[in-house]
């Protein structure tokens, strides 16, 4: 095949586990961008075989699927519509792909579906270590915070009618001082001190460890990055053009801006339901990044069998209709970046328009997604599953 159905990071996981296990740093292979801890893991791929990360990463996927069903079944769904709605993941053949080529994407997304899903038993502790650790993997499971902060509200977490209880007298004639206060119950400290504290040493393990090369190369980069190549974003090719200019750092620096306030406004406005908060914060996250590749989808696809089920828009045909559109845009920017990559013709202008294309496609699905959603509060097993509708809702906000 003219594009190598091994993904090159499977390569560079491959080359740092190496180092690890000759007793080196991870670091010493050029363009490891990652944790030690994922190198540590795929150590196998050394002294067992060489495809051991590959049937990890598949193994995680299987873990997804098998959480999709447990959650979509306690928020309400039948036992055959759960499995058929495990199977938008399961039967992915795009998951399948980044997967079995050795991303290790699925790897991050079965922790913090795990996380959710204990938060969701209120096992609170488990959660919120988790979630410590999904943010040590990768930086961008930090904007959930917003939403899982919202769900741990002491009514909401106690089963009561968060919707009825805003709307009775008791809380509209609550004072200034007593509303500030609630705000940092037992369950929010808990959440913060014990996900705080497993990225903290994780962090302080690994700095023990490597020194300042671990913080510069897991972290620090990815804010600083200028990735022009294999970009879907419409930012590859200002950054292109400026590349060796001072101007180029500042251009990828803005690009934080819009999505900073996009993600988190998302994440407050929808934090009733973490799901769909995260689900739309993801899907958001990754259309505004300055960086988008084909691997950060899996991190917003795993949410969508779970909050498809609250949505008014069936997935025939009207679902099928927005993948459809979804997949159109990306078949565009491919055709024009295969001409680009392999034929050395200059499509630069026909790709960026297409990169614009993607973004405004994308914004159009959010939206339509989003105007379409019963938002189903976390906490949501029996009597509390039935919430009110979207008129009601907005009242109380």
């Amino acid at each position: 095949m003219t594009v190598k159905y091994t993904d090159i990071d499977y390569n560079v996981f491959t080359d740092a586990a190496r180092f690890v296990w000759e007793g080196s740093s991870p670091y010493q292979r050029s363009t490891y961008r990652y944790t030690p801890l994922l190198a540590w893991l795929l150590t196998p791929n050394i002294w067992f075989h060489s495809t051991f990360g590959k049937w990890m990463f598949v193994a995680c996927d299987c873990a997804v699927g098998a959480l999709i069903i447990r959650i979509t079944k306690a928020r309400g769904v039948s036992d055959q519509a759960a499995a058929a709605y495990s199977a938008i993941w399961l039967l992915n053949p795009q998951v399948a792909t980044i997967s079995t080529r050795g991303s290790a994407e699925s790897f991050v997304c079965a922790v913090v579906m795990t996380s959710f899903y204990a938060f969701q038993r209120k096992r609170i502790g488990l959660g919120s270590a988790l979630f410590g650790l999904s943010v040590h993997l990768k930086i961008y499971p930090i904007m959930y915070a917003f939403p899982i902060l919202a769900v741990l509200d002491s009514s909401v977490f106690s089963q009561q009618q968060a919707f009825h209880k805003s709307n009775s007298s008791t809380t509209q004639k609550q004072n200034t001082p007593s509303k500030i206060t609630s705000l940092f119950n037992m369950h929010r400290l808990g959440f913060f001190a014990i996900s705080a504290g497993v990225f903290l040493l994780l962090n302080a393990a690994m700095y023990t460890i490597y020194g300042k090369e671990f913080l510069d190369e897991t972290y620090m980069y990815h804010v600083v990055r200028k990735d022009h190549r294999h970009n879907y974003s419409m930012w590859f090719l200002p950054i292109y053009l400026r590349f060796l200019s001072p101007a180029s750092l500042a251009m990828g620096l803005l690009s934080f801006l819009p999505q900073l306030t996009v993600v988190s406004m998302l994440g407050v406005a929808f934090g009733a339901d973490l799901y769909f908060a995260a689900f739309v914060q993801t899907f958001a996250f990754v259309a505004y990044n300055k960086v988008c590749t084909a691997q950060y989808f899996m991190w917003y696809i795993c949410f969508l069998p779970v909050i498809w089920p609250q949505n008014s828009q069936k997935m025939v045909p009207k679902g099928a209709i927005l993948i459809g559109v979804w997949l159109g845009s990306q078949a565009l920017y491919l055709q024009q970046a295969y001409r680009l990559e392999f034929l050395g013709q200059n499509t630069f202008l026909p790709l960026w328009l297409t990169s614009v294309a993607i973004f405004a496609t994308n914004n159009w699905i959010l939206g339509q997604i989003i105007s379409s959603q019963r938002i189903v509060p976390l906490f949501g097993s029996g009597p509390w599953s039935q919430t009110p509708p979207r008129g009601a809702l907005k009242k109380t906000q």
